[in-house]
């Protein structure tokens, strides 16, 4: 086995239509029932013209790429320490995501830090026309299990 579960440039990524049953059940569950997310009437009025997602339903999309790449390490693994996240950090919302927008979640293993036991990844959210509209810094951390 290397020194590390992952290398740097170890990347997966994630795609998903944001639906409004996305938006409404996110709404459901944390509470936020800004009128940025569910209701139309008054979006219409803005420059977005229409409902956007929750920022944190992003980060929640962020957690699922996170979620891919330790599969990828537990294929190395030998089950000794547990990857766990440390949190996100420079998260920069760069563009709305609407209903019915196709994203695609890129998150690419930048940096390995093999005494700490932490790997520090660049994420990537770009819509379907390629344009980016979310940016973030991950953090993981192998915990000695």
């Amino acid at each position: 086995m290397s020194d590390f579960y992952l290398k740097v440039g170890d990347s997966v990524t994630f795609s998903k239509t944001v639906s409004e049953s996305d938006i409404y059940l996110f709404a459901g569950i944390t509470g936020d029932l800004s009128p940025n997310h569910v209701n139309e009437e008054f979006m219409k009025r803005t420059r977005y013209g229409k409902r956007i997602a929750h920022g944190a339903l992003l980060i929640g999309y962020m957690s699922n790429a996170s979620s891919k790449i330790i599969e990828v390490s537990e294929n190395k693994g030998d089950g000794s320490e547990t990857p766990v996240s440390l949190g996100y950090d420079r998260i920069r919302f760069l563009d709305a995501v609407c209903i019915g927008d196709t994203i695609t979640v890129t998150y690419t293993v930048r940096e390995i830090d093999v005494v700490k036991r932490r790997s520090v990844s660049s994420i990537v959210i770009t819509n379907q026309t390629g344009k980016e509209v979310t940016v973030a810094t991950h953090i993981l951390k192998w915990v000695a299990a």
